[in-house]
């Protein structure tokens, strides 16, 4: 329900009175009833933090950054600039934050009557606020700001804030499925607290590089370059721009570029590359950033195949999904077969055009009912969208998940074409 007005007004004065700021005291109480919302489960693993100064983590000089490699391969930094692996983090702004902060949506409600929290944009920053509504007259407040955005955006985006050298996600995301705000991964709905620590093979598949201490989650700030870069996939390129800008540079392909090219690489090292971070919560075997692209991946994570008798989930073991199909199996199929990671993703039909290279159109079982036009509907059949129960929100009985094409290529006999696609 909503206040009525006399203690509205009773409120504002008060909150008034006690110099709390004009922006939360508006939102709070123009919304103490409003929205309900959902919870998102764990995504991200919770795991004891690496200590990165046990094993060989390049240092950062042996990176040149994104900004050198742009200067010989531009067509190449152009359109992967835009793509969500190099947009994955970012330093939160207006323009990198997705979340709504009109004041109509700036409000997550939480299943504890007497918790919400009150999404903020002010000329210093942006800030979420957790609100105790239990007392109106006493509305007490604690705030922390956007610092690192998390997420391309394509499904949603989590923030970060710093608390010194700590890193600690805040406690709201934003889900882009349904443009609203939900609890964050890690977050039981209607409990507050702020202390979810981003540990480092969290930060590995969401940043480009960083150092830390000691201290289980304590960062060097100035360390952080934030994003997918190039040299994730590429190896520290320092050298190799080194190289190629002195008076006699290495012939191309040689292995004196100190480069890699993992279209050179062999099909194991290829997946490995995509294992890293597309493998589902895989526990660490030797710390963050000490795997370079052409390692043995089993080295550095612990692999495990999905069992061949039990579903796996689409956002969960992709690569183990991948594996388990008979495409992979019987021919030469990498991720890099669909994917072009230099660019934007694909629409759904574009990716039926390379599974065209090997089938023909005219074998599919649904060709005599559909003709030509099943030529771009391959994927709906044969990847069909799935729900994960990795990432889903939950709010009482409301439940939503995300959805997301499954990996395993098969045969699926309840499958339909995405009615977008159609």
């Amino acid at each position: 329900m909503y206040a009525e007005p006399c203690e509205v007004r009773q409120t504002e004065n008060v909150l008034k009175r006690r110099g709390v700021r004009r922006t939360l005291c508006l939102i709070a109480l123009s919304f103490l009833a409003a929205i309900s919302l959902a919870a998102i489960q764990p995504a991200f693993p919770s795991a004891t933090a690496d200590n990165q100064n046990d094993a060989a983590v390049p240092a950062p000089s042996a990176y040149a950054g994104d900004a050198t490699c742009a200067e010989c391969h531009a067509t190449q930094a152009r359109s992967y600039a835009a793509t969500a692996h190099a947009t994955d983090s970012s330093i939160a702004t207006d323009r990198t934050i997705l979340g709504d902060f009109d004041p109509q949506n700036a409000v997550l409600r939480t299943s504890n009557p007497s918790l919400a929290f009150v999404m903020l944009s002010t000329p210093e920053g942006f800030y979420q606020s957790a609100v105790n509504l239990s007392d109106p007259q006493h509305l007490n407040q604690t705030m922390k700001r956007f610092d690192i955005v998390v997420g391309s955006g394509r499904h949603g985006q989590t923030y970060l804030y710093w608390e010194g050298d700590q890193l600690f996600e805040l406690p709201v995301s934003w889900w882009s499925y349904s443009h609203r705000w939900v609890d964050s991964p890690g977050y039981p709905d209607g409990v507050l607290h702020w202390q979810r620590a981003v540990q480092p093979r969290c930060l590995e598949c969401h940043a480009n590089y960083f150092t830390t201490t000691a201290m289980p989650n304590h960062y060097a700030k100035d360390s952080l370059v934030l994003g997918i870069g190039c040299e994730r996939c590429h190896g520290p390129g320092a050298l190799h721009a080194s190289r190629e800008r002195s008076a006699s540079p290495p012939a191309p392909g040689s292995p004196k570029e100190a480069i890699i090219n993992p279209a050179h690489l062999t099909r194991d090292q290829q997946i490995g590359l995509c294992t890293l971070c597309h493998a589902g919560q895989s526990p660490s075997i030797k710390p963050a950033l000490t795997y370079i692209v052409g390692n043995n991946i089993k080295d550095f994570i612990e692999v495990s195949a999905p069992p061949a008798d039990k579903p796996v989930d689409v956002h969960g073991n992709q690569v183990g999904a991948l594996e388990q199909s008979k495409c992979f199996t019987s021919g030469k199929l990498t991720c890099s077969t669909c994917h072009n990671v230099h660019k934007t993703q694909e629409k759904a039909d574009a990716f039926s055009g390379h599974c065209l290279e090997c089938h023909k159109v005219t074998a599919c079982g649904r060709y005599h009912l559909m003709g030509a036009s099943i030529r771009g509907h391959c994927v709906d059949c044969h990847m069909p969208l799935g729900k994960s129960n990795a990432i889903k929100t939950a709010t009482g009985l409301d439940q939503q998940q995300a959805t997301f094409r499954s990996h395993r290529i098969a045969i699926y006999p309840d499958a339909t074409l995405d009615p977008a696609e159609k």
